[in-house]
């Protein structure tokens, strides 16, 4: 006999998507606090989508959503996820409208998927002339989504219980992660824990170096979701050298697994050194710093420490995916361009606030990989996919292969629609790459970076860049599940 399955559980979608909302709103009481005493003029706009929000959050919350009941099924996690970060960027792009900012909903939308990506591309301009207030909510946005609208609603929504795990893992498909504690609730807690003090502690570093409150306070949230959003168009230009050696070191902290981050706060010392992704994240690092640092050496024929310097900063902010920018060196070697192209794909940890194929996957896929081969010389060999001595099963494996199959067919499929939009097809390439990683401006070849102009793109490539900015954030199984046939056949 054919079980039926449940139909989705519609009350809870709004439910869930109401208490984002109302988040939202609350948020937005911050760059409107600093609108006001700034007395930038955007405080009427802020104000006026921050009600918006807060109606339709309450409507849907309070009427649509009444009498929810709290239970989650697989196929439906996968369609709340690719909702909620459908409807809330969009709800964000209203305070871009209001302020007068940008003149079509196209650039507006642009700017808050990008935020709330976490992406950092930008179509806003004059970035020193724009609203205070605006600015903080184009950082807040980043923050919000940085450790994912998702875990907002776990982490005070104890009723879910096993519904908890299956949005963790729609938020994180693709990658094992450690759990902090047995319960989700509590787990998600923990992280935002080490999400907020990182964030504090870095603002507080900032502020004390001389920068301003709005400088500081946008930067360190950029920073820590790895954003990438900025207050000016030079980048971190500015900023003096110990500001950017703060930063340097929280966006290399960014691109870290948050449970190895909490291992470490908390004096668990045997678990980070056990960690093999953690391992190979600082190993990868330090390789790319020296050949990044000996590659400007070599092409200014000389020794000199900014180049070191520089490709700390470069590096941390490519592998991080938080794609901050500031004043490069003179020449700018093919070999530094190939490498950061490569780290683009590689990306983050897993569990990470940072995006990209992640470390974790790649490694699993190359000890797949190796083991295939020495079957291929021993065939009797009984070989398995370790990771911190825990045994992956081949089934998981098989997703990562798929996973990284899709990743690229959308680069392939994104560069393909911005050369057809006018881009050459190297920039194209390199567009799709950063913003399916959701790394955003980071230079890439020489063309590209702080000199890159998403405001000339046509809308169609506008919109291309929004749909890979979303797929590389919420690690595109959610979005391609709800469009394949399969997923609505009642069974």
């Amino acid at each position: 006999m054919k079980t039926i399955k449940p139909r989705f559980n519609f009350r809870l979608a709004c439910r869930l998507l109401g208490m984002l909302l109302v988040i939202m709103a609350v948020a937005m009481a911050v760059p409107v606090a600093v609108s006001l005493y700034y007395g930038d003029g955007s405080q009427f706009g802020l104000v006026a989508s921050g009600l918006i929000i807060l109606v339709l959050g309450l409507f849907l919350r309070n009427f649509l959503g009444i009498g929810a009941t709290y239970e989650l099924h697989e196929r439906e996690s996968f369609w709340y996820t690719a909702v909620i970060w459908i409807v809330v960027p969009l709800m964000g792009a209203l305070p871009y409208i209001f302020t007068s900012t940008v003149t079509s909903f196209t650039d507006a939308a642009f700017e808050s998927f990008s935020g709330f990506t976490t992406t950092g591309s930008s179509v806003l301009t004059g970035l020193e002339t724009k609203p205070r207030g605006l600015l903080v909510w184009r950082s807040v946005s980043q923050w919000i989504g940085g450790l994912g609208l998702i875990l907002f609603v776990v982490a005070i929504l104890h009723r879910l219980n096993e519904g908890s795990a299956r949005l963790y893992e729609a938020e994180f498909s693709g990658t094992l992660q450690r759990r902090l504690h047995p319960r989700m609730a509590r787990n998600v807690v923990l992280m935002w824990t080490v999400y907020v003090m990182l964030t504090l502690v870095l603002f507080l570093l900032l502020y004390s170096d001389g920068n301003s409150f709005v400088d500081s306070f946008c930067t360190s949230l950029s920073t820590v979701s790895t954003g990438g959003f900025m207050t000016c168009d030079a980048g971190l230009a500015g900023f003096s050298n110990f500001s950017k050696c703060c930063i340097t070191v929280f966006m290399f902290l960014s691109g870290v697994n948050l449970a190895v981050l909490y291992c470490f706060f908390t004096g668990r010392w045997r678990q980070i050194h056990g960690d093999e992704e953690f391992l190979r994240y600082v190993l990868v690092f330090v390789v790319a710093v020296v050949v990044s640092a000996t590659a400007f050496c070599i092409a200014e024929g000389r020794f000199d420490w900014r180049n070191v310097t520089f490709s700390l900063f470069h590096i941390a902010s490519t592998m991080s995916t938080c794609g901050f920018y500031t004043a490069s060196p003179d020449v700018w070697p093919m070999v530094v361009s190939v490498l950061t192209f490569l780290l683009i794909f590689l990306g983050a940890s897993a569990g990470s606030t940072g995006g990209g194929l992640k470390i974790k996957r790649i490694m699993m896929l190359a000890r797949y990989v190796r083991n295939y081969f020495v079957r291929m010389i021993h065939p009797r060999a009984v070989l398995s996919v370790k990771v911190n001595g825990k045994v992956v099963e081949d089934s998981y494996v098989i997703r990562i292969f798929t996973f990284i199959f899709l990743y690229l067919l959308f680069v392939a499929v994104g560069a393909f629609v911005l050369t057809i939009c006018g881009s050459d097809i190297p920039n194209a390439f390199c567009m799709s790459a950063a913003n399916i990683g959701n790394l955003g401006p980071s230079p890439v070849i020489n063309s590209l970076g702080a000199n890159l102009d998403y405001v000339q793109l046509q809308p169609v490539a506008k919109w291309t860049m929004m749909v890979l900015m979303l797929a590389g954030r919420i690690e595109i199984f959610a979005i391609v599940s709800i469009l394949l046939p399969a997923y609505w056949r009642r069974k």
